[in-house]
């Protein structure tokens, strides 16, 4: 018992199943602000488009009603509304609810937009913070006289000092290819007699 909840333990601290439930959280919130903003912004004002353009109630209207079944009250009597016409009770009814088909094409398109531009601005934010300056730099350049809104100047700080750790690390990688063929090791020594044997034989 106590191996299996050190087990569900390690599990879930993992990094990437908080960063999931994290995800789910946001990812819910996120939906409920778009869903409200389908629902209390856009639909009201296509609905509004709909009204002028064509009259009646905008979504409420776009259905297709396929088989329809008339609101009765206790009594079993037929509802009419304020204009003398019969209510549909569309819990018993069967239509197809184009509204709703609407919303919800606004609701994936929405989400798609607003998706695509959160990604495009931490895709912009990545490029620019794509050569982050350490404490260390940022001395350096106070140190020099270069201001960090000088562009210029601090891609050519960058392309230095990447040219001169490049070259560092060429240099120790040849301090390390001598110093081994000064000091070889046994699998070194083995490799050498191998290779003059097939010299040989050839």
């Amino acid at each position: 018992m106590k191996k299996f909840f050190g087990e569900f333990k390690k599990f879930i601290t993992r990094g990437n199943v908080i960063d999931l439930a994290v995800g789910v959280i946001i990812g819910g919130a996120f939906t409920a602000i778009v869903n409200g903003l389908s629902n209390f912004v856009l639909k009201p004002l296509i609905n509004y488009v709909i009204c002028l353009m064509m009259g009646g109630k905008g979504f409420e209207d776009a259905v297709t009603m396929l088989k329809t079944a008339w609101a009765v009250d206790d009594a079993g009597n037929y509802i009419q509304d304020v204009n003398g016409d019969y209510v549909v009770d569309l819990a018993n009814s069967i239509y197809i609810d184009w509204g709703s088909l609407i919303t919800a094409i606004i609701n994936f398109f929405l989400t798609a937009l607003v998706l695509f531009l959160i990604i495009r601005i931490i895709n912009r934010l990545k490029e620019e913070n794509a050569d982050v300056l350490t404490k260390e730099d940022k001395a350096e350049l106070k140190k020099r006289g270069i201001k960090r809104s000088n562009k210029e100047a601090v891609q050519a700080y960058i392309a230095e000092k990447v040219e001169a750790k490049e070259k560092a690390e060429a240099e120790a990688a040849e301090a390390a290819r001598l110093e081994r063929l000064a000091n070889p090791t046994t699998e070194d020594l083995l490799k050498e007699i191998l290779a003059e044997l097939k010299a040989k034989q050839n």
